[in-house]
């Protein structure tokens, strides 16, 4: 009796644990999902800057060569070999305790009989504490930055690769981008530029609640088509639709500029908030999210176009 109710108290802890670990994968459901992915080009490895930190736009830098910086070595994800290896541990020890409890193999407990020992108790419980402390680790080097190749984001090989680029800024120089950008397009506006940015947004959100990017594939990348495809496609298999209502942006603002290998490419800060919520399509019951909480979310949407006065294609999406 004193045997069962012990192994009881260890696979309570390890259901524990398993929800932990969910609770920490369960992300937003909008377009995107609350990732971050896609491509920014030579700079898909470094975090988008933020407009806050800008120089004034009144300050027109000249034109200077690119010179390559090192890139962001992007970290390995680990969590699933450290889950499965701690996991491997931990099945290995209560299927060792249950045969002995059973009376095929003598106790490591010393003193307590042929059933659960002191030692394997202690030993389970470490290897419980460490993986939670594994999975914390994790979750708080996550919220700080979201490595996007270890999020299935940037499709882009993991090496450094050459950079084609005269004009890059990697300093940041927003107003310097933006005069390289007009060099090769006069008219180009900035206001008309987020004005554009606000339409999209919205109509990429409109053809995610649809399930049907038909409306919207000329305004993404084939990185990005293919993407959001592959969610849609697994919303439709499980019978799932995403709603978002109450869709309110509260700014849109450009925050980095540049050129390289014959292409513009604009980031824009998006600040906005909506009702965010996944239902059933039989039972049409909320499965994941709330109709009453609203979600607010600040995230980087990176567009590109060939060099000069062509249309605007979504090529990356990143977290704040």
């Amino acid at each position: 009796m004193k045997s069962r109710s012990l192994l009881v108290v260890i696979f309570s802890l390890l259901a524990l644990l398993a929800s932990t670990t969910l609770v920490a994968v369960n992300a937003e459901a909008r377009a995107g999902g609350g990732r971050s992915f896609g491509s920014r080009g030579s700079r898909s490895y470094s975090r988008p800057v933020s407009p806050y930190s800008q120089p004034s736009q009144n300050q027109q830098a000249a034109p200077q060569p690119f010179s390559p910086s090192p890139y962001q070595t992007p970290q390995p994800a680990g969590g699933g070999f450290l889950r499965n290896m701690a996991g491997g541990l931990v099945g290995g020890m209560l299927g060792g305790m249950l045969f002995r409890s059973l009376g095929f193999g003598g106790g490591m407990g010393g003193g307590f009989g042929g059933g659960i020992g002191l030692f394997e108790i202690i030993l389970v419980g470490g290897i419980i504490y460490l993986v939670y402390r594994m999975m914390r680790r994790r979750r708080d080097e996550g919220a700080t930055y979201q490595n996007p190749s270890a999020m299935g984001g940037y499709s882009g090989p993991e090496a450094s690769r050459p950079i084609q680029s005269a004009y890059a800024d990697t300093a940041g120089d927003l107003a310097a981008g933006l005069s390289h950008i007009r060099q090769m397009d006069p008219g180009f506006d900035e206001q008309r530029f987020t004005d554009g940015v606000m339409d999209i947004f919205f109509k990429i959100q409109g053809a995610w609640m649809n399930r049907d990017l038909s409306s919207v594939n000329a305004l993404l990348t084939p990185e990005m088509r293919r993407i959001f495809q592959e969610d849609i496609d697994r919303l439709l298999r499980e019978h799932r639709v995403n709603r978002l209502e109450n869709i309110a942006v509260r700014t849109v603002e450009v925050s980095e500029a540049w050129q390289e290998s014959g292409q513009d490419y604009v980031t824009a800060l998006i600040y906005a908030n909506l009702l965010d919520y996944t239902t059933d399509d039989t039972s049409g019951q909320v499965v994941e999210g709330s109709k009453t909480e609203p979600v607010k979310f600040e995230e980087f949407w990176t567009f590109t176009r060939p060099v000069g006065n062509n249309p605007w294609q979504l090529s990356g999406i990143d977290q704040k």
